[in-house]
């Protein structure tokens, strides 16, 4: 049975919920009849070189889902069965940052415990992207995957479009490439920043000569985010120009940024600060993304966000309640004192 047992050290997936989930998955096919005698947990710790308390957690995890039973003096049995139905879902961010973590802890919250996350990270990176399906062969219930590329998006798309429609989820970005039906909650990006400018229109215009997107050649963000922003600029006929480095862009009295990075945001104040420029006055920072750091740094930076935690719960509904529609994710402008 070790040989049965499978841990994916791609995952962000803590070692013993993969220890739960593969015993949970032998179960469901009858690899586990009643009473087969489980593997000890000196056995498992050396298989797959791990600490004892990993194995430990797992199995305690398991008797308390009336999974296993502890026989002592004699090791760990299976009681062949399972009362519940588990959901096993891959869930593939391009990315770990604030914003993130909440829609990973709400989706999780939302789901309850009858259902297994296997999570993933493959940082902007196809060839990540690739290697994560090639390790990740479990039959799972459903995929949700943001799709976020630096470069050779088509080789992921093709990888996507592999998949079973009926399983598909995607989240934050809305891909027009991907074929056929599939369940999404994403954002607009291209409306939502032109609409969010409008809202903050007379804010900009009353204080601010000049408004500066920061969007660097390299960068994953979606396109339209620029077409949305060009619309905006074009309509009011406001001087306003894209960055693609703010480490060599000239800060100046009168200037208004919008950043979509979070290290563009850091090294745009470091250099308004060494400049002697009053932020929020003399120049203004308008943020993509909100996260709890904001609302307190520099007494609160300007953001305009998406609602992440709404994201993560209408995910795991659509899940739960066999949604197979495309939900438009609310966006926000949140204004406080750095514009």
């Amino acid at each position: 049975m070790l040989n049965k047992l499978k841990i994916n050290h791609y995952s962000s997936t803590p070692i013993y919920k993969q220890i739960v989930h593969s015993i949970i998955r032998l179960v469901e096919e009858q690899s586990l009849p009643s009473q087969t005698k489980l593997p000890s947990i000196n056995e498992v710790s050396l298989k797959f070189d791990l600490g004892r308390g990993t194995v430990e957690k797992a199995y305690k995890e398991l008797k308390e889902l009336n999974i296993i039973e502890a026989v002592h003096g004699k090791g760990y049995f299976s009681l062949g069965k399972q009362s519940k139905t588990v959901r096993k879902i891959f869930l593939l961010f391009n990315k770990l940052s604030a914003h993130k973590k909440i829609i990973y802890d709400s989706f999780v919250k939302e789901l309850g415990e009858d259902a297994f996350v296997d999570f993933f990270v493959y940082h902007n990176n196809v060839e990540m992207f690739r290697h994560i399906f090639e390790y990740a062969r479990e039959d799972y219930t459903d995929y949700v995957i943001i799709p976020h590329f630096y470069s050779g998006e088509e080789n992921a798309l093709e990888i996507i479009n592999a998949l079973p429609r009926e399983k598909l989820l995607i989240l934050d970005k809305k891909e027009k490439r991907i074929k056929g039906e599939y369940r999404a909650v994403y954002q607009n990006f291209e409306k939502d920043i032109h609409e969010t400018l409008q809202q903050a229109r007379e804010l900009l215009f009353d204080k601010y000569k000049n408004l500066k997107i920061v969007y660097p050649h390299n960068s994953y963000h979606p396109r339209e985010i620029l077409i949305g922003f060009q619309n905006f600029i074009v309509e009011h006929l406001f001087p306003a120009k894209i960055v693609p480095d703010i480490e060599t862009e000239e800060v100046q009295i009168g200037d208004a940024f919008i950043t979509l990075a979070e290290d563009d945001l850091v090294t745009l104040v470091k250099r308004a600060r060494r400049a002697g420029l009053k932020i929020g006055s003399e120049v203004g920072i308008l943020s993509y993304n909100d996260n709890p750091l904001k609302e307190i740094l520099l007494d609160g930076i300007t953001v305009m966000s998406t609602d992440f935690e709404l994201m993560g719960r209408t995910a795991a509904r659509m899940i739960l309640d066999g949604d197979r529609g495309q939900h438009e994710n609310p966006f926000y402008l949140i204004l406080r004192h750095s514009l």
